[in-house]
């Protein structure tokens, strides 16, 4: 959430910016806003609302020359969305710019301090208290009032600051919200994400927790949190710039679905080895896995619910106990954490606030963790003991898509390993595994083909009010995950529930014409979700039904049947899914709406 680009070099800084904040708009925001130095003064131009309005009043960046500046995108926490609130943020004399990425948690202590010291504030927001109590502790050295700013604040924080005093470097900070350096021969910048800077430049570095960064046109210096200087070694990053474009799409969740195929392709066959499972970075010895008594999968969002899914696969397959937890609570139900315990973290972005706080609590208990992530040196990935990476490429859209595919063929290799080397399965049943895994990425594309049908579907459902998911076992954890795309994209009501709970009040919600989805994978769950069918149906409702190629019998109950391919029963889940984010997806498309950017959401969730 929010996004951050700061450029300093040869060029008009402004055009650069407003170029980077685009590619950061994925990220959810609800104001933008720059700040350039002129050559007298920093100027700073704030729009509420969506980035062409700051474009158009900036007349594309050519009405603020100078080539040293600051860009941000703002989703609001502390204070409406409104110019006012937007950053960036003046210090009292105007002197300094800040834009931040967080929360800064004492903010109130620490206004009402300078208020007491005669500082006025014009904004609701917690960054004017930091650009403010910059200027206070300003006395002619940006570093030396950066460091005791940092002492002083408590949360989370990435930031990009400019002094007037010092019109030829760029400040940026970095405490649990995730900021990075990119450099060409044309200037140097500072980005919340890689996408920002891809254009530029393919090297970067990453700042880490309590790091200051100091740009300037042709350098970059890098401080630790007393004043001393470090070094750091810049990262390649690989991705195919084009992997970050829409590339002829409509939209970019449309793209990203469309790319699941090679996603899941590109996690899975890399691990796969002579017909064997090699996970190189994982790291952990036979003897680990073999004693591990217990697994916590922790996540977030889309995350959790492969999770979910990974607890009836590791469960099924290795024979480990699992338990599933949201990020946000681990921490504060207290968990219980015995010896040889794993704690799997999964997030895409690697840097979601709750999911990053849980892993840190796993660890401080004296737990194993494994992070799941695809961003490569993101803060789950450096602190986790151990790590897996899916190689998904740059995920824009808000909705996930290709990231959770990617995530369930990980815990799919995960479990299957676990359990071929803890003696759960044999040979012969982890070969028929491997290959049924390897046929996902077909069948995947086969489903994508069939979107027409998808699409003249979804088009009578525009005026749904309420849409109703259900499975059993597996198939929950489906329709948990088609519920959240529908209501996140759409703004549908939908709640998923596990099928047998519905006559214990669920079913009191069905009415004439509601559409229930009814997720049916699992062969030995057909006549037990085919009940719960009949009851939804008997109240009105009308049922679209995904299931198995093989069960035509379906077809008497539901009033719309959508068949997935044969597949092993623990992977349902990987060709399920796709009919449902279609589904979701051409719901949205027919109702006019920002399918890349909902409404209210934001990417990477950088704050708790």
């Amino acid at each position: 959430m929010c996004g951050i680009v700061g450029y300093i070099g040869k060029k008009q800084a402004a055009p650069i910016l407003l170029d980077g904040l685009s590619k950061l708009e994925y990220r959810g925001y609800d104001s933008a806003g720059m700040a350039v130095f002129d050559g007298k003064k920093i100027r700073v131009q704030k729009a509420a609302g969506r980035l062409k309005v700051l474009d158009e009043q900036t007349r594309g960046g050519s009405a603020m020359p100078g080539t040293i500046g600051i860009g941000h995108t703002r989703w609001a926490t502390h204070g409406a969305p409104s110019n006012e609130n937007a950053h960036p943020h003046y210090n009292q004399d105007e002197t300094i710019a800040v834009v931040h990425n967080g929360i800064i948690e004492n903010y109130l202590k620490l206004k009402k301090k300078l208020q007491k010291k005669g500082f006025e504030f014009r904004s609701e927001t917690d960054t004017e208290v930091l650009a403010m109590l910059l200027g206070y502790y300003y006395k002619g050295d940006p570093l030396e009032a950066i460091v005791k700013v940092m002492q002083r604040v408590e949360g989370s924080y990435a930031l990009g600051i400019i002094f007037a005093d010092h019109p030829d470097l760029v400040y940026s900070v970095r405490k649990d919200s995730p900021l990075i350096v990119g450099q060409n021969e044309g200037g140097t910048l500072i980005a919340s994400d890689v996408p920002a800077v891809l254009k530029y430049t393919r090297e970067v570095y990453f700042i880490q927790n309590e790091e200051i960064a100091v740009l300037s046109r042709d350098s970059v210096s890098f401080y630790n949190i007393d004043g001393e200087e470090i070094e750091k070694e810049p990262k390649k990053i690989e991705w195919d710039i084009n992997a970050a474009e829409k590339g002829g799409y409509e939209h970019f969740m449309l793209k990203e679905m469309y790319e699941q195929p090679k996603t899941v392709s590109d996690t899975l066959n890399p691990r796969i080895k002579d017909g064997r499972i090699v996970i190189e970075e994982l790291g952990m010895s036979d003897e680990e896995i073999r004693a591990l008594r217990k697994i916590h999968i922790v996540a977030c969002g889309s995350a959790y619910h492969t999770g979910i899914t990974g607890k009836y696969v590791f469960e099924g397959l290795a024979r480990i106990p699992v338990e599933v937890d949201l990020a946000s609570e681990f921490r504060y139900r207290d968990p219980i954490i015995e010896e040889h315990t794993l704690i799997i973290i999964i997030s895409q972005s690697g840097e979601t606030a709750d999911s990053l706080a849980a892993l840190r609590e796993a660890k401080k208990r004296g737990a194993l963790t494994l992070g799941i992530v695809n961003v490569v040196g993101s803060s789950i990935a450096r602190e986790a003991d151990r790590v897996m990476y899916t190689w998904a490429g740059p995920e824009i859209a808000v909705a996930t898509t290709k990231a959770y595919s990617a995530q369930l063929i990980a815990e799919y290799l995960l479990a299957i390993k676990f359990a071929h080397i803890r003696g759960k399965m044999s040979d012969d049943a982890c070969a028929s595994m491997i290959k049924d895994l390897k046929a996902i990425p077909a069948q995947i594309q086969m489903l994508l083909a069939n979107k027409e049908n998808i699409q003249r579907f979804a088009n009578r459902y525009l005026a749904a009010r309420d849409v109703f998911f259900i499975g059993r076992g597996i198939d929950h954890a489906i329709s948990l995950e088609g519920s959240l795309k529908l209501k996140e994209i759409s703004y549908i009501h939908s709640e998923a529930y596990a099928a047998g709970e519905l006559k214990h009040g669920t079913i009191s919600l069905i009415e004439e014409g509601t559409l229930v989805t009814a997720v049916v994978t699992q062969e030995e769950l057909y006549k037990k979700v085919l009940s719960n069918i009949v009851e939804v149906r008997t109240r009105g409702a009308f049922v679209m039904a995904v299931t198995n190629e093989d069960n035509t019998e379906i077809e008497k109950t539901a009033d719309y049947v959508v068949y997935i391919p044969k597949t092993n029963r623990y992977f349902t889940n990987s060709l399920a899914i796709i009919p449902l984010q279609l589904f979701s997806y051409y719901v949205s498309v027919g109702k006019g709406l920002d399918v890349d950017k909902p409404r209210n959401l934001a990417k990477s969730v950088t704050v708790e």
